[in-house]
């Protein structure tokens, strides 16, 4: 469907076959680079399990017994930073990689937006999250013996919304990868500020719940390691979880357009 913009020039209205269109092929880029470069990938998976593989064997040689009662918890942050760490990291190098192969204007020249192509990428980067999300628990589950509950009725949603405030964090720094576009150094720190949040004491100080991931930490742990249901879980902290869910999704969305706009003002948007 087309017509005529503000400026003269033909639009042209995207359908949803289009957005879908886009979507597969986005998928297939991701997969051919995955499939191309296997000592890349290879290696980015196997540093994941090293490291975790590291941190179990020396908390289990160092304090057997705690590593024992505060295994399952463990193995759920460490999910659950995996998971994060590749949804938030994806959009912010593929801005990156844009930039260095001279495309990243094309995105912007595409009928269907740039914001539209942005969260399609985001996406994009959750399957490939979910994917390495799903390896990264059978390996840490046949390493340490531990046994899950995995109701996906539960898991699934307070997977998907813990998650969600960790997309709109990369929402936020592709948006500066636009507009500064080196700032991987920045990306290291995160890693580390994710750990935090991660293992935030939200029973004990309840105003934790309202920062990204924390409250999704927390209800995951449940439902994984207590085997609690979603529908047993308390209502508010389920509320406060959708809450944060969707407030950093927002946010985040609106400093990437922002910064698009601040770097198309600035006439930086080709450079690198």
């Amino acid at each position: 469907m087309s017509g005529l913009g503000a400026e003269g020039n033909e639009r042209i209205d995207p359908g949803f076959r289009d957005y879908l269109r886009f979507f597969v092929a986005s998928l297939r880029k991701t997969i051919i680079l995955l499939v191309r470069y296997p000592v890349n990938t290879l290696s980015q998976f196997g540093t994941i399990l090293l490291f975790f593989v590291i941190l179990f064997y020396t908390g289990r040689a160092l304090a057997p017994a705690a590593m024992s009662d505060s295994l399952s918890g463990l193995i759920v942050g460490y999910l659950l930073w995996t998971l994060s760490l590749t949804a938030y990291s994806g959009l912010s190098w593929a801005v990156t990689r844009e930039a260095q192969w001279g495309t990243l204007e094309q995105l912007f020249m595409s009928p269907l937006g740039f914001g539209a192509v942005m969260v399609i990428k985001t996406v994009v980067n959750l399957c490939e999250s979910l994917l390495w999300g799903v390896v990264t628990l059978a390996v840490m589950l046949f390493v340490t013996g531990r046994t899950l509950a995995l109701d996906p009725l539960t898991v699934v949603p307070i997977a998907a919304l813990a998650v969600a405030p960790a997309v709109g964090v990369g929402f936020v720094f592709g948006g500066l990868a636009i507009r500064f576009k080196r700032i991987e150094n920045a990306f290291q720190l995160v890693q580390f500020v994710f750990i935090g949040l991660i293992a935030a004491p939200v029973d004990q100080y309840p105003l934790l719940k309202w920062l990204p991931l924390a409250e999704g930490s927390h209800l995951l742990t449940r439902a994984m390691a207590d085997g609690v249901s979603v529908v047993a879980m308390n209502p508010t902290d389920l509320g406060i979880l959708l809450a944060t869910a969707v407030g950093y999704l927002l946010v985040g969305y609106v400093v990437l357009q922002y910064c698009q706009r601040w770097a198309r003002r600035e006439g930086v948007m080709a450079h690198y």
